[in-house]
């Protein structure tokens, strides 16, 4: 049931053209920061990898207002409901959907993003290794907030404001990998990742019902 919900939910981002929304935003804002800095390869170099960091966190932002509510204001989450799944499942399918549709991408769309920053070698493969821990996170805290703020009036700006404080440990640590040549900012990359994970089944879905009531 969860995989057909969220196969669900990915055929919906598809026919919308949601999924390209961050990867276009990523690629973007990486074409314009050369211009905003100038020539100079050194700091290119140097500020690239913390750039594309904060892209990716505004990047996961952009669908959070159509994650949830449109679904919630048709009547769809209550139709699942009668048919006896939790919210709790639907949460979940919805954040694997989500990832899926943001995650991978965006980590390709950083290969072109990096070469236009001149990224070395070393730093792009450190930097896909920080995104593949932590846009789950990404992904959670966006769905987390969406389930927040679904039904609230003006949910896309308030969503940004709730999510982009509750972010900054993501930025931190994700950025932080980047120098870090310890692992301690991975590991408590993954530490971030895997406590957003986890939790948002559960207060997503204790959202939605209190929503419903």
């Amino acid at each position: 049931m969860i995989w057909r919900l969220a196969l669900r939910d990915l055929d919906q981002a598809w026919r919308s053209a949601g999924l390209w929304l961050p990867v276009a935003f990523l690629l973007l804002v990486a074409s314009l920061y050369p211009f905003a800095v100038g020539p100079d390869l050194a700091l290119l170099r140097r500020t690239g990898g913390g750039m594309l960091w904060i892209a990716a966190l505004l990047a996961s932002l952009l669908p959070v207002d159509r994650l949830v509510a449109p679904d919630r204001d048709a009547g769809v989450l209550d139709q699942i409901a009668l048919r006896g799944i939790s919210e709790e499942t639907v949460v979940i399918a919805r954040l694997i959907a989500h990832w899926l549709g943001f995650g991978p991408p965006l980590m390709i769309a950083t290969l072109p993003a990096a070469a236009l920053l001149k990224l070395d070698g070393a730093t792009i493969w450190t930097l896909e290794a920080g995104l593949l821990i932590g846009t789950p996170a990404l992904a959670a805290l966006g769905l987390l907030v969406a389930t927040l703020t679904a039904g609230l009036r003006s949910s896309g700006a308030l969503a940004g404001l709730l999510a982009l404080p509750l972010a900054v440990p993501l930025l931190i640590f994700g950025a932080g990998t980047l120098g870090d040549g310890s692992g301690a900012a991975f590991k408590f990359l993954g530490a971030a990742s895997l406590l957003l994970v986890a939790i948002t089944p559960f207060a997503g879905g204790a959202a939605i019902r209190a929503g419903r009531e």
